[in-house]
Parts: C-alpha cells; sequence; structure tokens
C-alpha cells in the first residue's frame, strides 16, 4: 500500500475547532510507543520533529524524521530525511495489514531466520589432524583457525570441514566444504557475512569471496576481514538493482549494513576473475563507491594473475599478501587518477564488456545518430512553454524501459501524481486514459490494462516529492534521489523543471556562482550513482522572438547551463500550420561531450496526442521540406 501523502499543517484556528477522538488518539499513541516513537511528545495536526528509531540520528543524533498525527488522531505517518537512511513507513490506531508498519514487520518476520542451531545440534567437532595438515598446507595456522572456530562435521563417509557463521560470539549458520570442493550451507538459517564480530567497530574492512581468503587475510595481519557467504555471481546484472525485500542474492549486506555503514573505507579483495570482478562491482553498487577501493593481484606469470588472497600467501607469503592490501587502490569514481589506474577498466572499455559504453538508444532511429544515452551524464532540456519538453521526456523514459529495463526517480514538479500517471500510461499501453476528444476514436484502456500499467508503474518509477508548502532544495531531491539508487536501483533521474527549486543562496554568491555550484552537484551525483540524469530548465523570455527553437544560451539563470552539462537538447514544435504540420517536433542537439554516443544535429519527430512521440516518416519530412521549413539533412532521415 502507498504510504499516504502527509496532510498539509492547518492553522491553530482550525485545529482549535477539530475534535480530537481520545480513545483512537490514545491506541494510536501506544502503537507508536511499540514501534519506537514518544507518541506522547506528538501532538494531532502537527509535524513532529523526532529522533529516528531506526537510524538514531547518525553519530550527530539529529532529529531527522518526520511524524505527522492526523487531525482526528486515528493514524500517523513518518519520514526520515536523513540521506543514509530514509526510513518512512504509516500506521493507524487499528492497524491491520493494509498498515505500512505492520506489513512491513510482518514481511519482516516471514523472512527472519527461525531456526536455532548450536554445535551440539549441528554435531560439529574439532579438526582432525588430517584437516590441520591440509590447512597448514594452504598456510592456515591452527591459531587461526582456532580463532575463527573452524571445525568438522561426519556426513556419511566422509568427514567435512565446517566454518561457523557467528554473530557477538552466538552462532548463526555454518558453510560446509568437502574434499570436492562443493560447497552448502544450512538451511533456514540468517545469511550473514563470515567473521561478522572482526568487523564490529572498524573503520577499514576488507570483503573478500571465499573463508578461506578470510583465513589467509590473518595470516596477513588483518583480523578486520569478511567473507560473503554465497560466493561470486558469473556477471554483473544487466537487470536493475532490486529492492531490499526483493535483493535475496545479496541479503547479507542488509543483513549487516549496521556493520558496514561504519567503515569508512571497504577494500574489495574479490577474485581477480571475471565473477570476482562482478562481484566487487555489485558489492560496489549497494555499499557506495565513493568509499570502495580495490586490490590489484600480483602476477603470476607473463600471462597470468594469482587469482585470490590465499593463493598469494601460499606462493608469496604473508608479507606479499599485506603488501596487495596496503596498496589497493580507490575504486573507479569519476575524478582526478592516473591512467595506470584504468587500465583493466580501459581494456573492458574496449572490448564493451562494462555494458552501455555506446550509450542506450532513445527509441527513435531518426534520433540514434545524434544521441544516445550513457549512466553517469547530466543533460539538459530547454524549450518554450508548451513545447513538449515534458512529454518528450515521459516517452523517453517509457522507450528506455521497454527496451532495457531501466528505472527512474521522477522530480516533476509541475505535474500531480494522477496526471502524470495518466501521461506514463498512455505512453506504455498506447491507449487513451479517457474517453474525450484527443482520444479520437481509439478505445480507451480497459481496467485490466490500467492495473497492469499500474504494476508497471510501481515497478519501474518511484516519485521525489515535496508535499509541504515549501519549495525542494537541490540538496534535498539529490539525497532521495540516492536513496532510490541505492534501494530501488534507479538508473535515470528527471528533475522537472528548474525554476521550481528552492535557489535560496549566500548573499555574497551570484546566480551564475550559484548554478555552477548547482550543475556541479548534479554532476557528481550522476557520475558517483552511474545514474543519467535529465534536468529542465526553461528558457528566459524572448524578446523580439518569431517562433524559432530558442538557444541553450536562453536559458534562465547562467550559461553554465550549456557550458557544464554533458548534452545539450532543445525541443521546439512548429505552431505555424502554414509553415509545416503543427505536430512536428524538433529535437534540437545542440551539445554532445562525448561523441561515441551522439553529435550536434536536428531530428523531427511527430506528435501524437493520444499517446506518444513517434519518429516522424520520409513523406512528412519531404512534405516540410518541400513547404520550404529549414531544409534536413538525409542523414537524418529514418530508415
Amino acid at each position: 500500500m502507498p504510504i499516504p501523502r502527509p496532510i498539509p499543517a492547518v492553522d491553530v484556528e482550525t485545529l482549535e475547532k477539530q475534535l480530537v477522538d481520545e480513545k483512537l488518539l490514545i491506541m494510536l499513541r501506544k502503537k507508536l510507543q511499540e514501534i519506537g516513537f514518544d507518541g506522547n511528545a506528538c501532538m494531532p495536526g502537527q509535524y513532529n520533529g523526532l529522533l529516528c528509531p531506526s537510524c538514531k540520528g547518525g553519530d550527530s543524533e539529529e532529529k531527522s524524521l518526520s511524524l505527522h498525527i492526523t487531525e482526528d488522531g486515528s493514524a500517523a505517518v513518518w519520514t526520515c530525511f536523513r540521506a543514509k537512511c530514509g526510513w518512512k513507513g504509516t500506521t493507524r490506531a487499528y492497524a491491520d495489514v493494509r498498515s505500512t508498519f505492520e506489513t512491513m514487520s510482518k514481511i519482516t518476520r516471514i523472512k527472519q531466520a527461525t531456526r536455532i542451531i548450536t554445535e551440539e545440534s549441528l554435531g560439529l567437532e574439532p579438526l582432525c589432524n588430517e584437516l590441520l595438515a591440509y590447512f597448514a598446507e594452504r598456510m592456515i595456522s591452527g591459531e587461526t583457525l582456532r580463532r575463527n572456530a573452524v571445525l568438522q562435521k561426519r556426513t556419511g563417509n566422509q568427514i567435512v570441514i565446517a566454518f561457523t557463521y557467528r554473530r557477538n560470539g552466538e552462532l548463526v549458520s555454518c558453510k560446509y566444504r568437502d574434499i570436492t570442493k562443493k560447497f552448502w550451507q544450512e538451511a533456514d538459517t540468517e545469511k550473514i557475512f563470515y567473521g561478522l564480530d572482526d568487523i564490529k567497530e572498524a573503520s577499514d574492512i576488507i570483503i573478500v569471496e571465499g573463508e578461506m581468503d578470510k583465513l589467509a587475510m590473518e595470516e596477513a595481519g588483518f583480523k578486520n576481514c569478511v567473507s560473503v557467504p554465497d560466493g561470486a555471481p558469473p556477471k554483473v546484472s544487466n537487470k536493475a538493482l532490486p529492492s531490499e525485500e526483493e535483493d535475496t542474492k545479496y541479503k547479507y549486506l542488509w543483513n549487516c549494513k549496521d556493520y558496514t555503514a561504519k567503515a569508512s573505507r571497504i577494500i574489495l579483495a574479490t577474485d581477480g576473475d571475471p565473477p570476482g570482478q562482478a562481484l566487487a562491482e555489485e558489492l560496489a553498487r549497494r555499499l557506495g563507491r565513493e568509499r570502495c577501493w580495490r586490490v590489484k593481484w600480483p602476477k603470476k606469470n607473463d600471462s597470468e594473475s594469482f587469482k585470490d588472497a590465499n593463493e598469494v600467501l601460499m606462493y608469496m607469503g604473508p608479507d606479499a599478501l599485506r603488501e596487495v592490501i596496503e596498496n589497493a587502490e580507490l575504486y573507479p569514481i569519476r575524478g582526478l587518477f592516473n591512467f595506470k589506474d584504468y587500465f583493466d577498466e580501459i581494456d573492458d572499455y574496449y572490448h564493451q564488456s562494462l555494458g552501455f559504453e555506446l550509450g542506450v538508444s532513445t527509441g527513435w532511429r531518426a534520433l540514434n545518430e545524434l544521441y544516445n544515452v550513457v549512466p553517469g551524464e547530466l543533460t539538459i532540456v530547454t524549450g518554450v512553454p508548451n513545447s513538449g519538453k515534458s512529454e518528450w521526456i515521459d516517452a523517453l523514459l517509457c522507450n528506455i524501459n521497454h527496451s532495457v529495463g531501466w528505472k527512474f526517480a521522477l522530480c516533476s514538479m509541475e505535474n500531480k501524481v494522477r496526471e502524470h500517471a495518466r501521461k506514463l500510461l498512455e505512453k506504455h499501453i498506447r491507449k487513451p486514459f479517457f474517453d474525450v476528444r484527443y482520444g479520437e476514436s481509439v478505445e480507451r484502456m480497459s481496467v485490466e490494462e490500467l492495473e497492469q500499467g499500474k504494476k508497471w508503474l510501481s515497478d519501474s518509477f518511484s516519485l521525489i516529492r515535496c508535499e509541504n508548502d515549501c519549495l525542494p532544495s537541490i540538496n534535498w531531491v539529490l539525497d532521495l534521489a540516492r536513496i532510490a539508487v541505492l534501494r530501488h536501483g534507479v538508473n535515470g533521474l528527471v528533475i522537472d523543471p528548474y525554476n521550481e527549486l528552492d535557489h535560496q543562496r549566500p548573499p555574497n554568491q551570484t546566480e551564475t556562482e550559484y548554478v555552477s555550484q548547482m550543475l556541479t552537484k548534479i554532476k557528481r551525483f550522476a557520475q558517483h550513482h552511474g545514474c543519467h540524469v535529465w534536468f529542465v530548465a526553461h528558457p528566459r523570455q524572448l524578446h523580439n522572438w518569431i517562433g524559432g527553437p530558442p538557444n541553450m544560451y536562453d536559458i534562465s539563470g547562467s550559461a553554465h547551463f550549456i557550458n557544464k552539462c554533458d548534452n545539450g537538447i532543445v525541443i521546439h514544435r512548429n505552431r505555424d500550420p502554414e509553415a509545416g504540420p503543427v505536430d512536428l517536433v524538433q529535437v534540437c542537439v545542440r551539445k554532445v561531450r562525448n561523441k561515441v554516443i551522439g553529435t550536434i544535429g536536428d531530428a523531427y519527430l511527430s506528435y501524437n496526442r493520444l499517446w506518444t512521440i513517434q519518429a516522424n516518416s520520409l513523406f512528412r519530412l519531404l512534405h516540410i521540406y518541400l513547404h520550404c521549413v529549414a531544409p534536413i539533412s538525409c542523414s537524418l532521415l529514418p530508415p
């Protein structure tokens, strides 16, 4: 159930006339007390600033959570605005399964491990001499094995190694390895890191791919190391990052987030093979690339490198392994680095093994040679009012979602939610939402199609909206967008438009300086999170305008809009019936920083009011040409 929008604060005079249901209020406050709020400190009809029960306000213990109780005392809704938390929910006096909090708790209870295990119940016993000798061959000492509670288990006619997973010293799970390197784990137990207690208070942590590598790290002097429980994926997923509830493959990250959240530096020492590199990328996306480092395993010979920590320990010794960790490199984030730090990435780029190196197609053949969408870039979109900027972006998002499955965060402040939903649904289903004028003779979408479309909306889009009577700042938008990337795996962000943001600035800062600083923040967000940003900015009032498209320097505020963006696009519509079709959409690509994905030029699309924008036909383009509209290069004609 979606979280209800917070009810705007009413004036004191109205509150005095409002009758609070004391019985409901008492029940609600009891519910809030169970969740962790001080219910007695919250007044109905007001926004209450509280310490978040989930994140405790971070190190500064800031009161970052806003809780609102309805005027009649029957329900409460809350949101934590700390960038590292974002917890939100709602509950009612008569809470049932529809309550966000109750539903959340129910899901958590279902997914939580209910099985309690002990060494005795699993039949674990100390390692025999044969297994101690096996570990000794791999340079793992008996002391390290004892400290990490590595045991054995007799199963059938064989003895297997038992790696015990513990939290606060208590056994949580157990993973087994037999002589053939076959692994299996105890069923119905919680997924956590191996060696979790070793990073409880660590500011620097090391993450490796296997339990043997964790033990090897300890032999090199690094106890602040953990191993993932499930190994590495075969390759980086080309699907959007799932939500916390659906991210089952990496559930251990969510279960251990209280430990990893305290770390300022995370060294990813995964295996050097492609699956290990894929694991490092998946971990970095979830943990935050800005605090991740990576290791480079030393060369074994001219063509091969050592695969992992245990190999380095066995063949080169603990000093060499220690040197590898001490020479860990920053995980790639756009900034100032030496080219040698990127040779591996340059090779991957050459072989196009990272994904989307050449950009994602817009879905319109007429635009393929001019503009493609690359993760981590900023596109500024402008045009005179009512030229179709927002419609074009909506159609673009639908095309990209249909072709590659990207998800998006929408900060569209000029659209009501229901109106924006209608526009997106019409483009997705390709049928009108209503039987009204623009619907022409096309049948309206059915209830079944509407329900399917609503699920598509829920799966594909996150909304960033400020429901208070104040304008959102760019920092507020980017903080929530960062949470959307981490929680929902969004690949694109739309901010529409610039003039609906709060642009308060210090008295000694000019508008040009402010715009430059704002665009830098947006670009850093895009680069750090691999998220493409579309930013809509209106042009200033055009004097002596004769109907042509504006240019990027006409944007109100600063020339930095075109100077600092990666791509600059002007959307324009013909308004003179004598000059050509009035449904013509002119897409003017005025800046493309990356020549791999496009170039400057114009493309023409036709606007179908019924549902979408589509590539113009050759016939219509020739019609425009013959009627003396500005000539169009044949290279732009759709095939």
